[in-house]
């Protein structure tokens, strides 16, 4: 390094963040307690002045009133992380940041912004002559502030800047060193690091409705307290199904308020969304690949949003669940497999889809890597994982979960359990949309010959969209005049 850069970038800031609301804060003070000075902005300047006033006191931080102040703060290569709402808002900011930076300075956007934007806005600016990462940064507010993971991907050439970052600030999973391994690496070229995310996403819309699935079993059926299942939970967070997500449910489902009331019998049953889990299933449908039980947590929680429409049904199709009078234990310990069994063909799905979009965008993703990044910090985190990373390190062209040794192994020893919950809850009438998804798509992805052979000849008979035959090679298709009128004319044959 030359005498004049050393100057120029002598007492700066090492990188600046635009947008100070929970997790641009808890970002910046995780970056300052990693050692680096960071400088700060938003567009509303008063949050600048109390946060430099209030938790940033005393730290290395600079507080900066306008975009120029920012870029004048930074070191060369400049690097600054936009933590705003996702959509127009990071384009505006782009807009407003491209002509204070130099050229081989990087833009990174740390929101949840959908993969084809950051496709876009990679190729625009690099034609201004920066760099640009879109990274998906997970774990919540606690993860931002400890530890989050973190899924970078954009410009290649900016890695290696921001690597020394990002792999100081996330968390950290077991490998069997004494500084464990960072749940943040280079993923891919493009949107790759933002499809990632909203991938684990997905997943996390899974994962969440298979809990909620279950504890309505428990409650609805078994007429469980709160408290006796929140030591359900407990239990099961200290087995293979330990996890973040759990272990939320544990407390949650344990907590009361100031009154001794349980909080969550208060909560409205009409659940949110933000769209991530939507784009998922987009991609799945755009991608070809069956995301089933993804896609039904997602239209569990639109068809829980309808709670005026429900409560109105509900009166003309009144029913009560019977009390059971069988063994809980034995239930609570089938609702456990299902739950396994379940949480494995969500994931199957979700690598499918990674799968098929890294083929069709070029990406060369690392699967068994993923996994890692996924052990810690993010909202998905469990030991579950470290079962995936293996199984991709065993074998990474491995086509579906479900084909891995192990895997099968348990997928074998849950099913009868499985089965059982999911006629259990049709009987009783509770939905079970996501666990009955899971076991529909195992038992379509395992059956050797399913019924589509009618299902081409009803195209065939009606479209003549042709079919291919059992008895010939694939790829040749065929056309029959079922009618007798209809005449030999077929179809050009095309999948979508």
């Amino acid at each position: 390094m030359n005498s004049t850069f050393a100057d120029t970038n002598l007492n700066k800031a090492d990188i600046g963040l635009i947008g100070l609301a929970v997790m641009g804060e808890n970002l910046v003070v995780n970056m300052e307690s990693k050692g680096f000075t960071v400088a700060v902005y938003n567009r509303t300047v008063e949050k600048v002045d109390r946060f430099i006033e209030g938790r940033a006191k005393g730290k290395n931080i600079i507080g900066c009133h306008s975009i120029e102040e920012l870029a004048a703060a930074l070191k060369s290569p400049r690097k600054v992380f936009l933590m705003v709402k996702a959509g127009d808002a990071v384009d505006e900011m782009i807009e407003r940041i491209i002509p204070v930076l130099s050229e081989g300075d990087i833009i990174i956007d740390g929101g949840n912004s959908h993969f084809p934007d950051t496709e876009r806005r990679m190729k625009y600016v690099e034609s201004k002559g920066l760099l640009y990462i879109g990274t998906g940064v997970s774990g919540g507010e606690e993860g931002a502030l400890k530890g989050p993971s973190m899924m970078p991907g954009g410009s290649k050439a900016a890695w290696p800047y921001v690597k020394p970052i990002f792999q100081s600030i996330c968390a950290r999973a077991d490998d069997g060193t004494p500084e464990g391994a960072p749940c943040c690496d280079w993923v891919g070229e493009g949107g790759a690091g933002h499809f990632v995310k909203m991938v684990h996403n997905g997943i996390e819309y899974g994962d969440m409705q298979l809990i909620c699935e279950v504890y309505q079993i428990m409650r609805d059926c078994l007429k469980l307290t709160n408290e006796e299942m929140s030591e359900v939970f407990a239990e099961w967070n200290r087995s293979e199904l330990s996890s973040y997500l759990i272990e939320i449910t544990r407390d949650i489902l344990a907590y009361k308020d100031e009154n001794g009331k349980a909080v969550v019998d208060d909560i409205l049953d009409a659940a949110g969304q933000k769209g991530t889990g939507k784009w998922t299933c987009i991609s799945a449908l755009d991608h070809g690949v069956p995301l089933t039980l993804i896609s039904e947590a997602v239209f569990a929680r639109c068809l829980s949003s309808m709670k005026s429409e429900r409560s109105a049904a509900s009166l003309l199709y009144p029913r009560e669940t019977s009390a059971f009078d069988g063994d809980k234990k034995e239930l609570i310990a089938m609702l456990k497999k299902a739950l396994y069994a379940s949480k494995i063909v969500s994931y199957a799905q979700g690598y499918a889809l990674m799968r098929a979009a890294a083929k069709e965008y070029g990406w060369e993703l690392n699967y068994g890597g993923i996994a890692l990044m996924w052990r810690g910090g993010c909202i998905i985190r469990s030991i579950f994982l470290g079962r995936i990373k293996e199984a991709f390190d065993r074998d990474p062209k491995l086509p579906n979960l479900l084909q891995n040794g192990y895997f099968a192994g348990v997928l074998r020893d849950c099913l009868p359990s499985w089965r059982k919950v999911v006629s259990f809850a049709a009987l009783n009438g509770i939905p079970a949309p996501a666990i009955s998804a899971a076991l529909s798509y195992f038992d379509g992805y395992t059956t050797e010959r399913v019924s589509a052979n009618l299902l081409q000849a009803q195209r065939d008979y009606f479209g003549a969209h042709t079919y291919e035959r059992t008895d010939m090679p694939r790829g040749q298709f065929f056309h029959t005049n079922w009618t007798g009128t209809g005449g030999d004319t077929a179809s050009t044959a095309y999948i979508v």
